[in-house]
């Protein structure tokens, strides 16, 4: 019992990116189910499960909140396990959207209060990035993104739960620190030393923003597919295709649970391909669509595999790794 106490000390916040992972694909489902590709007992089913997930994680890290404060401000100032903080205020947006699907008032309710959290948590770690003495540029990662792709997130229930002008104004930020952002891991990735292994999943996170943001910007214009929906889907599409391309580099890497990040970035394009395929009736979309679905829904199944086996062997809690930036090299010193 004192072990299991222990181990509930390092309980990972980075675990809601599951939760991510889960509503991309229920969402995705509900999606497949509107254009009559399969039957909505789907969709519920997973909903029913995702919700379950998100209470389980959240009531896991409420009482490691409570009993150990000290390993969550060690999460908090953590340069990756602080940015999964706003995954939690994402996973409420997500869970939303399946919620107003059977009850639009509840889905109401977790909207508004991951709206308000999530605007806060931008805050608060913008803040912390413009007022810094510890960031280096080898600690950024793609991880980064998390909060910028919530505030994209938000506008897809801003249409149903909130005026559209609040919708826009989450969709601005979103789109505007996406680009500074993307410039920026960019640069790291292209001029300075690799980043650790461990972390190369949260590359696939750089697909979530444009996709979403195509989603977010048709929510918003009445569903109008004009020059700059297209460029969002197309950008992400290439990202897609970018990443997908190193395949081979990623199956090398260890399982971790930062495997999760592949997750929903991947359900945020099979999304966006099923609602371009929607307003073009192109069949070629509706072929990468479904190839998607597949391969989303076979990630989801197998992360989940692979996280009940760490869960198991006891192999989930553990302490975070140091983030100690590489060593220069002698051209460097």
């Amino acid at each position: 019992m004192a072990e299991q106490s222990a181990r509930l000390a390092y309980f990972p916040i980075n675990l809601f990116g599951a939760v991510m992972g889960f509503s991309g694909l229920a969402l995705a489902l509900l999606k497949a189910s509107q254009l009559s590709w399969i039957t909505s007992t789907l969709f519920m089913s997973l909903s029913l499960i995702t919700v379950v997930l998100f209470v389980l994680i959240s009531a896991l890290y409420l009482v490691k909140s409570i009993k150990y404060p000290e390993e969550v401000k060690h999460d908090i100032h953590h340069p990756v396990a602080v940015h999964f903080f706003p995954a939690f205020s994402i996973s409420l947006l997500l869970l939303s959207l399946l919620i107003k699907e059977f009850s639009p008032l509840i889905g109401s309710v977790f909207w508004h209060l991951g709206m308000v959290l999530h605007l806060a948590l931008t805050v608060m770690l913008l803040s912390s990035w413009m007022h810094h003495e510890k960031w280096q540029i080898t600690h950024m990662n793609p991880a980064w993104f998390i909060p910028v792709v919530g505030n994209i997130v938000i506008p897809l229930g801003a249409v149903h739960f909130s005026n559209i002008e609040l919708g826009w104004f989450f969709f601005s930020i979103g789109f505007v620190f996406w680009v500074i952002l993307f410039a920026i891991v960019m640069y790291r990735i292209f001029f300075h030393p690799p980043m650790l292994k461990l972390l190369e999943p949260t590359l696939f996170i750089l697909i979530a923003p444009p996709a979403v943001g195509y989603l977010s910007y048709l929510a918003l214009n009445g569903g109008e597919l004009d020059v700059f929906a297209r460029v969002l889907y197309y950008t992400a599409l290439f990202m897609t295709i970018l990443l997908l391309a190193q395949l081979p580099r990623f199956i090398k890497i260890p399982y971790a649970l930062s495997w999760w990040a592949y997750s929903f970035p991947i359900a945020a394009i099979t999304l966006a391909s099923m609602s371009f395929y929607e307003k073009l009736n192109l069949s070629i979309f509706s072929y990468i669509g479904i190839i998607l679905l597949i391969v989303l829904s076979a990630l989801i199944a197998f992360l989940s595999f692979k996280t009940l086996i760490a869960v198991k062997n006891r192999q989930l809690c553990k302490p975070h790794p140091q983030m100690k930036p590489p060593q220069p090299t002698i051209s460097e010193k």
